[in-house]
């Protein structure tokens, strides 16, 4: 970036709960301008963003051509980045799109696959083009996940439950994945079998990721983001939990992506690898 022009952003998935937050977030930072709002509802098509997250004219109608706003964003001063928070059956293509014209990918669609991501990082690497995938945004839960790393040095068993409102698409979700990737990090297979299980019902146990650990996803209205990692030992519970009372807790974690995104030359996963 240079000293005085900000940095150029795209959001796909604008006029979406996560895309109005950000517009907002984005509206109100000096050192960032927004330059293209994408959404694929046409209820909104011609519309200025501004006016649809309720921060004001921002003269940024919503496209449904996210290859267009992209060649857009090439033409400012400085690069400019993708905040993509749509649906997990086009996030694969709309990130490839975004580094081929060399926007840099801010990612909190959840739904990539492993293998995606590794074509992803192998794409933007020789691409020199930095991006960015976060499971989740909220600095609280990038502190739960620690904790619970810290807690696996002490724990054999563990089980993660995450409850998220009944629009998420994928399940588990991102960040739940995410937290038993960590913990499986370290080496340590957890839950050693006690009893040979029987399922009455299929995925009454959830499913299961990494070293052993089971994971449980509820989707119900009325809920936003929730997670619980709960870990058990003879005679004693130990249960984190990090709840989500509005979206507006991960705008912190977008702002400080868009910037740290534009220092980067290759894909990075998780919000914890850039504070």
């Amino acid at each position: 970036m240079t000293m005085n022009a900000p940095i150029p952003v795209v959001v796909n998935g604008a006029a979406g709960k996560m895309g109005r937050e950000v517009i907002k977030a984005i509206a109100n930072a000096d050192d960032l301008m927004l330059v293209g709002a994408v959404d694929r509802n046409p209820e909104y098509r011609g519309e200025d963003i501004g006016e649809i997250a309720g921060c004001g004219a921002l003269e940024v109608p919503v496209l449904d051509d996210l290859q267009s706003i992209l060649v857009l964003a090439t033409q400012e001063k400085v690069q400019g980045v993708m905040v993509d928070f749509t649906h997990p059956d086009g996030v694969y293509d709309n990130v490839r799109s975004s580094i081929a014209y060399g926007v840099r990918p801010v990612v909190g669609t959840t739904g990539l696959t492993p293998e995606q991501i590794k074509d992803l990082a192998d794409f933007a690497e020789k691409a020199s083009t930095g991006c960015l995938i976060i499971p989740n945004f909220s600095i609280g839960m990038v502190l739960l996940q620690q904790a619970a790393l810290q807690a696996s040095q002490y724990f054999e068993h563990v089980e993660i439950i995450e409850l998220h409102h009944n629009q998420k698409a994928d399940a588990p979700s991102g960040t739940a994945i995410k937290t038993a990737e960590l913990l499986s990090e370290i080496g340590k297979a957890y839950n050693p079998q006690k009893v040979k299980e029987k399922e009455t019902i299929q995925g009454a146990r959830g499913g299961i990721v990494g070293e052993n650990i089971n994971i449980h996803s509820i989707r119900l209205p009325g809920l936003i983001a929730h997670q619980e990692v709960i870990f058990g030992a003879p005679g004693e519970i130990y249960t984190l939990r990090h709840d989500t009372s509005d979206r507006s807790c991960y705008m912190p974690g977008v702002l400080l992506s868009i910037r740290k995104v534009t220092q980067l030359k290759t894909l990075v996963y998780g919000l914890e690898k850039i504070l």
